[in-house]
């Protein structure tokens, strides 16, 4: 599964905390590595579009939209 990051991303990235924004590094390279570890508990959350949640931590998630092969 390839991945891509938007500007809205970057920009919302930038103003977490950077103890967040390192686990938020630590959480794309293990999805780069293996999408489906149970750590990132990688799932569908919305039940007619294509939106998919990760785990970076347990306050924090990102959410992307898979669109063939890649969510974005």
């Amino acid at each position: 599964m390839n991945s891509r990051i938007t500007s809205q991303f970057r920009q919302a990235f930038g103003n977490l905390p950077e103890n967040v924004r390192e686990q938020t590094r630590q959480a794309y390279r293990q999805f780069k590595q293996d999408p489906n570890h149970p750590s990132l508990r990688f799932k569908k959350v919305h039940s007619e579009l294509p939106i998919y949640s990760v785990r970076i931590s347990r306050s924090y998630r990102a959410v992307g939209q898979l669109k063939g092969d890649t969510v974005i």
